[in-house]
């Protein structure tokens, strides 16, 4: 087993299934112990439970906490059951929802929860850990945003304004925390195949996904381990110098159309 997040305790919200199932894998692999924070234990896209998952294939220690990110309370219980462990030293803010609209019909409620999972769970979960990591000496937070929130689609107005939203929060919360040695990048990733593509906003597996396909120069859907693999460089030392930055996994398809 390779090592390099040893010794750390890594909190990912979201984590039972897709991008965030495919994060707590990764950094196991690596020697992190891993706390899934999730609404649901199960992985949508079936299979074990991720904890259990993560202590079959691995040495790592692992537990899942049932957290609702619109829940302030649940995010610092969260972080809290990190202490079994030694204590949050990453953070992953991935918990989010995605779907399309039509712009003239979004009533409140539609709008409040968006806003709801995607940036009040990502500000007070970056909250709760950086609490605990400026008091420790230093950590790390990612936060998971997208290429809608580097680009405005009219499809998706709601969803943009919250990635855009997380977008900004990084690179606010990477000045006010970089002093106290806590380092805040985010992650934006493009087409995943994950059920978010497959059943919530169904692309992957329809007529669409050609026309997508076509977009990208990789001229491939990326995985979820791709955003894995990206999440693992920025909870290492490999990116000790990377703070306050967005990193694009989408195949080329933001800067080349």
């Amino acid at each position: 087993m390779s090592t390099l997040l040893k010794d750390n305790v890594a909190v990912i919200t979201g984590g039972s299934s897709g991008n965030g199932r495919a994060i707590a894998r990764r950094f196991a692999s690596e020697g992190a112990d891993i706390v899934i924070a999730d609404i649901q234990e199960s992985p949508r896209e079936g299979g074990d439970l991720t904890h259990e998952l993560i202590e079959a294939e691995t040495e790592a220690r692992a537990t899942f906490v049932e957290c609702d990110v619109t829940n302030v309370g649940d995010l610092e219980t969260a972080v809290e059951a990190a202490e079994e462990f030694g204590g949050v030293t990453v953070m992953v803010n991935n918990a989010g929802i995605f779907h399309g609209e039509e712009f003239l019909e979004v009533d409140e409620d539609a709008f409040d929860r968006m806003m709801d999972i995607n940036v009040k769970g990502v500000y007070f979960g970056a909250q709760a850990a950086a609490k605990r990591m400026v008091e420790a000496g230093g950590g790390r937070i990612i936060n998971i945003s997208s290429v809608a929130g580097l680009e405005g689609s009219g499809e998706f107005i709601t969803y943009c304004g919250t990635k855009g939203a997380v977008r900004l929060l990084t690179y606010a919360m990477a000045a006010n925390l970089g002093p106290d040695g806590v380092r805040v990048n985010a992650i934006h990733p493009g087409l995943i195949e994950t059920t978010m593509t497959t059943e919530d906003y169904p692309i992957m597996g329809t007529d669409a996904e050609e026309d997508f396909l076509r977009s990208i120069p990789s001229r491939r859907a990326g995985q979820p381990e791709d955003v894995a693999d990206t999440a693992l460089y920025l909870a290492s030392d490999l990116s000790d110098y990377v703070n306050g930055e967005s990193l694009i996994v989408d195949g080329g398809m933001t800067n080349t159309q």
